[in-house]
């Protein structure tokens, strides 16, 4: 290490050092996972992590018709947007919605999504359809607490609503009850679209969006178990 009056940091050698650490610790996880449990039978937990919206639309009933299939499967499920570190966290698997998957990880593409606007036909009824991004200030424009800024093909648009709120699922009900346009990933309100509970608008305006991607550490000997829920989710999740 190489120290001074403020800061203590790594020298070279100690950061080639670190980083045989991790890959030595990332090999232990991988052989640990495999010791304890029969490596070629689907059973046992698989632990993932997953956003909380793909979670709510689709992780739970994949999971579920997963375990219909493969009755001595279980499992643990950390439902949130923290990115961990596969190769250092004790997780088989994560979903996560990303333009540039890691380097050093497994990373497959389940399918492709964007941003949309979406209200009520009550609401567009009372309050009219936007025709331009102009209009969005008349209107009553709701939004998560992280994206109080919406990035449109014409220009950002800073929303100024009369609410704010930390939960998208709350968000969206909002919007079905009528009372303002929210932005959303299309995926989590694909059913409410197909059954015009809500509309899209300005359409034209969505920008290119990102895509939903599994990944696993790059095990020596991935698990039966592993292979087998990839399989699964990718078929499910194949007409996105």
């Amino acid at each position: 290490m190489v120290r001074t009056t403020r800061s203590v940091r790594l020298t070279p050698e100690g950061e080639k050092i670190l980083e045989q650490g991790k890959k030595i610790k990332a090999t232990m996880l991988d052989l640990d996972r495999n010791v304890h449990q029969e490596h070629n039978a689907i059973s046992g937990s698989l632990r993932i992590t997953a956003p909380i919206l793909f979670t709510e639309r689709f992780l739970l009933d994949i999971c579920h018709d997963f375990k219909l299939k493969y009755p001595d499967i279980h499992f643990i499920i950390d439902s949130s947007y923290t990115n961990y570190d596969l190769n250092q966290d004790d997780f088989d698997l994560a979903l996560r919605a990303t333009l540039q998957p890691p380097q050093n990880i497994v990373a497959k593409e389940l399918f492709s999504y964007q941003h949309c606007l979406c209200a009520s036909p009550e609401y567009l009824a009372a309050y009219g359809t936007p025709q331009s991004i102009n209009d969005l200030s008349s209107h009553h424009c709701l939004s998560a607490i992280e994206t109080q800024i919406w990035p449109l093909k014409s220009a950002d648009v800073v929303i100024k609503g009369w609410l704010t709120i930390n939960d998208h699922h709350l968000l969206k009900q909002q919007a079905l009850a009528g009372r303002g346009i929210v932005r959303v990933a299309n995926y989590y309100v694909d059913r409410e679209l197909q059954e015009g509970r809500l509309q899209t608008v300005l359409e034209n305006e969505y920008i290119p969006g990102q895509s939903i991607y599994v990944l696993h550490p790059q095990l020596i000997y991935p698990s039966a178990k592993l292979k087998a829920f990839i399989a699964f989710a990718q078929e499910r999740l194949a007409s996105q």
